[in-house]
């Protein structure tokens, strides 16, 4: 990759259109941990078609606002979770499991009747239609095996370890299919390490050390305090942080913006590039390019130029289009002002 000092990028989504998705539907629910076929607004033979022009959408909007790395938008996709987690073999689609979901509410989850497999790709389609229609850096999510066992309802294993181990395997076939389609930078959301620390201290790391074996070219892993739509009060530290200074990924996503994190903590991540959240999502008020250039400066007294990357908080699903690329191209500006200032 060929990329600028403080580059940008998407977390990983981009607002779905009106006439693809119904946004009543989806924000009447947390984000989905099963299938939700109702948020559809194309019956499934013209489906495809839609996606694949939404995609363009989103696609052309980043090149638009001037990002660096490129994503899908997540398009094709109801959550960052269920559209992996639900295609995995082991789960039965049609009876979900309940759990105590991020806000204490009970959640429909996949529910693991059965070995975890990954019975074929998964997103490598949608990534070959990104590598084919932007000529900038490219980068895809994948949910993380952690994340995935914090979101199961388990009646096979008996024990989270061994089902993380085992979504960890499934995860990593898809990481190196993802890079042998052309992907630049692949990322694991893993959103449950920090409300989970304890949980996650016992078999975490090794569950995401599995995940990212021999994946080739930059690895990231996401962290954030849930959607802002969602979680109204964000926490204002991470429980789980610097434990990933040891992993094998090269980049960590952290959310600061909406929380006012101390950035002092990105001296916790010695050995990592971070891509710090600039844009709070939970506020519908475009930031100004002044605004972005303060929270990198923040950011530039704990790391150094060459390791920071300019990102939003989360996903940037739940945002009105119009907003979303009003901060995206906020975020541009204001970084292309600390790098020509630099």
């Amino acid at each position: 990759m060929a990329l600028p000092l403080i580059p940008t990028t998407l977390v990983g989504s981009y607002p779905q259109p009106d006439w693809l998705v119904d946004k009543a539907e989806l924000l009447a629910h947390g984000p989905p941990r099963t299938r939700m076929e109702s948020v559809w607004r194309q019956p499934h033979d013209l489906r495809g078609q839609a996606q694949d022009d939404a995609v363009l959408l989103a696609i052309r909007d980043q090149e638009r606002a001037g990002l660096d790395i490129l994503t899908d938008g997540e398009v094709r996709r109801e959550s960052y979770f269920n559209h992996f987690a639900n295609a995995l073999e082991g789960i039965d689609l049609d009876k979900p499991g309940v759990v105590l979901g991020r806000t204490g509410k009970p959640t429909e989850v996949p529910r693991v009747v059965g070995p975890i497999r990954r019975r074929a790709p998964v997103e490598v389609e949608a990534a070959r239609f990104l590598r084919a229609n932007t000529e900038r850096a490219t980068k895809i999510t994948v949910p993380g095996p952690f994340t995935m066992t914090m979101l199961a309802k388990d009646e096979h294993y008996g024990d989270d370890r061994k089902l993380a181990m085992a979504y960890a395997d499934a995860v990593n076939a898809e990481l190196k299919d993802l890079k042998a389609a052309g992907i630049d930078v692949l990322q694991i959301d893993e959103p449950y390490l920090s409300p989970n620390a304890e949980k996650a201290r016992g078999f975490a790391l090794e569950a995401i050390e599995r995940a990212l074996h021999g994946v080739e070219g930059p690895t990231a892993i996401h962290l954030c305090m849930g959607y802002a739509y969602v979680v109204k009060t964000k926490a204002k530290e991470y429980a789980f942080l610097r434990e990933l200074n040891s992993t094998s990924a090269a980049q960590i996503s952290i959310e600061a913006a909406e929380p006012d994190l101390d950035l002092a903590v990105l001296k916790d991540l010695p050995s990592k590039s971070v891509m710090v959240g600039v844009l709070n999502l939970g506020d519908p008020a475009i930031e100004t390019p002044e605004l972005i250039e303060k929270r990198l400066a923040a950011a530039l007294r704990h790391i150094a130029p060459e390791h920071l990357i300019a990102a939003p908080d989360c996903g940037m699903k739940y945002l009105p289009r119009a907003t979303a690329y009003g901060k995206m191209a906020a975020m541009v500006e204001g970084a292309r002002r600390v790098r020509a200032r630099l």
